[in-house]
């Protein structure tokens, strides 16, 4: 069996992080793998190519965990986030959507999908984008888990980081706070989704793009994320079974 995880946004979810600066990667004796051409690969760098100068990403991380808490099973990550792409290019009926969508279908038919992650707004940081943000991305993502019969599986949408203030050459990523606040009212108020905040962590010289400690980092800030959605699917779900044996039990007496 095979647990899969769509990731999908921009090149911070693509991962950036420099290749001579992580070890080797852990396949947990090849449980972790990647999606390349429809099939299931064991897991190598780069996990998401959109670039030649792709790098670590934290879907690594991400994975390593969930496999070590979730013994038994393979994870697959289904790699689909390019960079500098903004909303408008991910909405429904575009490539990078329809992209995701085939991709994600392609997988599930030998997996189960289990978690969405999404990282993507730097794009957005303009003063005439940032403002549509939260009712861009609700759209996207309903249409994204309506195709891909997911209403229930956890998404994790990832805030931007502070560095993005000192990048000099982009003034509009100052606004990145009205992303992160327009990213936690999404996910305060969508179901099955969380946010993982981004406070603290570092970035490449670029002041753009978050270095591989901190992509590692970041991916475990998703997980623990991520499991709060799942305990609590858990519960419902562990609730819901013993609702319906009390109805069948009622219903012998």
């Amino acid at each position: 069996m095979i647990h899969s995880i769509l990731i999908i946004g921009q090149s911070n979810m693509a991962g950036r992080g420099s290749l001579s600066e992580a070890g080797p990667l852990d396949t947990k004796n090849g449980r972790l793998k990647v999606l390349r051409n429809g099939r299931w690969q064991t897991m190598y760098r780069p996990v998401n190519p959109d670039r030649p100068f792709s790098g670590t990403c934290l879907a690594e991380s991400f994975a390593s965990v969930y496999a070590d808490e979730h013994l038994g099973v393979d994870v697959g990550v289904i790699p689909c986030a390019d960079g500098g792409t903004s909303l408008d290019q991910w909405q429904e009926g575009g490539l990078l959507f329809d992209n995701a969508v085939n991709c994600a279908k392609l997988a599930q038919r030998t997996s189960h999908l289990v978690a969405i992650l999404w990282h993507q707004g730097e794009g957005d940081c303009a003063e005439d984008l940032y403002p549509q943000y939260l009712e861009k991305i609700t759209a996207i993502m309903s249409a994204l888990k309506r195709e891909l019969n997911a209403q229930n599986i956890p998404l994790i949408v990832g805030g931007l980081g502070d560095f993005l203030k000192d990048r000099i050459e982009s003034p509009q990523l100052a606004n990145y706070p009205h992303i992160n606040e327009a990213l936690i009212k999404f996910a305060q108020t969508t179901p099955h989704t969380a946010f993982a905040s981004a406070q603290g962590l570092l970035s490449n010289p670029d002041n753009l793009h978050f270095n591989h400690k901190a992509l590692q980092e970041f991916g475990l800030r998703y997980y623990e994320s991520f499991k709060t959605i799942e305990d609590k699917n858990r519960i419902f779900d562990e609730k819901s079974k013993m609702d319906d044996a009390i109805r069948t039990e009622m219903e012998l007496l």
